[in-house]
C-alpha cells in the first residue's frame, strides 16, 4: 500500500480500522453563475532521465532514529522544538516547490508550479539528503496537488486534472492521459489541489478569482468531487443539474481551500484563507473546516469570528462582512463556521498530521500546517511564514503553538525578497519524517526526532 494525503491519520487504519466516510446531506445555498471556458492543454515535451530504481511497496513507520546529515544553513537559521533537528533535504530545484507526493518507489516527487514540472528526489543511499533532482514531467499547467493511485500519478493543474505514468521504464512519465478539465481556468488563486478520499472518490479543491466578489462560475471557492475517471458522481449534489458547470460541486463559501484531508471517522477538513482589505486582524485565518455536503461555508459574505478552538456546544456562528450583501434567503447562520482559526493573514496552505510521524506519540494525533505568512500586513503584526503544530484531542483541535519557524528576515514581511524561505507544504514521509516545502528559497527540509 502506498500512503498518500488522503489516508491521513494512517494509525487507524494500521491497527485494522477502515475509513469511512460521514458525509451528511443538507439544505444547499446556491448563488447565481455565468459560464467560463478552460484553455487548452500544453503538450509535453520529451526527455530523458535516469531510470526509477525498483518499485517498493513503502514500509510502516518504526519508530527508531532516522539518520541526520551534518549541521547546515537551515540548521543554523530555523527554530524546532528540543529534540528534533531540521535539515535541508533538497535545493537548487529550478522552481517554485509545492506540493508532494511519496511513490511507489519510495522517492519524494514534488510539483514546481511556476515551471510546469514535476521532480523526483530520490534518497538511494538513505543519507537523509536527496541524491539529485530528476525531471519526471514537464510542459504542465501550473501543476500544483499531487497523488498516486494505482501506479498513476494524479496532478492537478490550474484548468484539468491528468494522470501520468512511465510506460518504458526510462524513469520519465511520458504517458499523459487527461481526467477532467471540467475544472475553472487559472485566475486569481490558481493553485489546484487533488486528494482521493477514503470514498474512493476524486476531489479538487479551486480557489476564488478575486480577493472578494461573486463568482460567475460555481466551481471557483468551491471543493469538487469526481470520480476516478473524471465523470461525475451520481450522490454529488447537483450531479443532475441542467447547468454542467454545478454538477461537480460538493461544497462552496471556501474562498482558497489549498489543503484538506479525512480524519479517521471520515470527517473531511479543509483550511481557507480569508480576504485580505480589512486590517491587520480580520478576517480571522480558518484553519480547521469540517467541510459538510451540499454547504455553504461563508465566503463571501460572512466568515468566522475569534481565535483558536470553536467547538460545539458553545460554538460561535459565521458573522457578515459588511462589505458584501447577502443573496436572497441566505444568512451567517446557513454558513458551515470553522472549527479553529488563527491570525489573519498567516495563509495556511499544505497540510498533514502526525499519524505516521516517527516522532513521540503526543504528537501523532495533531496537524501539521505550513503557513505561507504575511505580505499585506503592517509591520508590528507581520505574520511568521512557518510550520504550525494545530493540537488535536479527542479528535478536535484544541490549540496551537509553532513547530518550526525562523525563515522570515528581521523586520521584514514574508513576502518580501529578503525572507529566505516560505512554507508551501508538509508531508510525513514513509520514514517517519517531516518534510516541508519551499516555494520562496526553492528547498526541501527534513525534520526528525533525535531524542529527549
Amino acid at each position: 500500500m502506498v500512503w498518500n494525503r488522503s489516508a491521513r491519520w494512517i494509525r487507524t487504519a494500521l491497527l485494522g480500522g477502515i475509513l469511512t466516510a460521514c458525509l451528511g446531506v443538507s439544505r444547499t445555498v446556491t448563488p447565481p453563475f455565468l459560464a467560463t471556458t478552460a484553455p487548452p492543454a500544453a503538450a509535453s515535451p520529451a526527455a530523458s532521465t535516469v531510470p526509477l530504481s525498483p518499485t517498493l511497496f513503502l514500509p510502516l513507520v518504526t519508530r527508531t532514529a532516522l539518520p541526520l546529515p551534518p549541521p547546515d544553513e537551515a540548521s543554523r537559521r530555523l527554530t524546532v522544538p528540543a529534540g528534533f533537528a531540521i535539515r535541508i533535504f533538497a535545493e537548487g530545484l529550478g522552481g517554485k516547490a509545492r506540493f508532494m507526493a511519496f511513490g511507489p518507489d519510495g522517492a519524494l516527487y514534488l510539483t514546481l508550479m511556476n515551471a510546469g514540472r514535476i521532480v523526483r528526489l530520490p534518497d538511494r543511499d538513505g543519507d537523509g539528503r536527496a541524491d539529485r533532482v530528476e525531471v519526471v514531467a514537464e510542459g504542465l499547467n501550473l501543476p500544483h496537488g499531487i497523488e498516486w493511485r494505482d501506479g498513476w500519478l494524479y496532478v492537478a493543474e490550474g484548468d484539468r486534472v491528468e494522470r501520468l505514468r512511465d510506460g518504458n521504464g526510462d524513469g520519465y512519465l511520458e504517458i499523459r492521459e487527461l481526467v477532467t478539465d471540467h475544472i475553472p481556468s487559472p485566475r486569481g488563486h490558481v493553485s489546484r489541489t487533488l486528494h482521493f478520499g477514503p470514498d474512493g472518490k476524486l476531489y479538487v479543491s479551486a480557489g476564488s478569482s478575486c480577493n472578494i466578489c461573486e463568482e460567475d462560475d460555481p466551481r471557483r471557492a468551491a471543493l469538487l468531487r469526481f470520480n476516478p475517471d473524471g465523470t461525475i458522481p451520481s450522490d454529488n449534489p447537483f450531479a443532475s443539474d441542467p447547468d454542467p458547470r454545478r454538477r461537480p460541486l460538493w461544497a462552496w463559501g471556501l474562498r482558497n481551500s489549498v489543503d484538506f484531508l479525512w480524519t479517521p471517522d471520515g470527517t473531511l477538513w479543509a483550511n481557507h484563507n480569508g480576504s485580505d482589505g480589512m486590517g491587520d486582524d480580520l478576517p480571522p485565518e480558518e484553519i480547521v473546516i469540517a467541510v459538510q455536503r451540499g454547504r455553504h461555508h461563508g465566503w463571501p459574505y460572512c466568515y468566522t469570528p475569534g481565535l483558536g478552538p470553536n467547538l460545539p456546544p458553545d460554538q460561535r456562528a459565521e458573522v457578515r462582512d459588511s462589505r458584501m450583501a447577502l443573496p436572497p434567503n441566505f444568512t451567517c447562520a446557513d454558513a458551515v463556521p470553522a472549527l479553529f482559526t488563527d491570525l489573519a493573514h498567516s495563509a495556511p496552505l499544505g497540510m498533514d498530521t502526525g499519524a505516521r510521524a516517527a516522532f513521540p506519540p503526543q504528537y501523532w494525533d495533531d496537524l501539521f500546517v505550513a503557513y505561507h505568512g504575511s505580505w499585506n500586513t503592517s509591520l508590528p503584526n507581520a505574520r511568521d511564514c512557518k510550520v504550525q503544530r494545530i493540537v488535536v484531542e479527542n479528535g478536535r483541535p484544541v490549540r496551537s503553538e509553532d513547530f518550526a519557524n525562523g525563515w522570515r528576515a528581521p523586520g521584514k514581511m514574508c513576502g518580501d525578497p529578503a525572507t529566505w524561505g516560505r512554507p508551501a507544504d508538509v508531508l510525513f514521509g514513509p520514514d517517519g519524517a517531516m518534510y516541508i516545502s519551499d516555494d520562496h528559497g526553492g528547498r526541501v527540509y527534513r525534520v526528525v526526532y533525535t531524542g529527549p
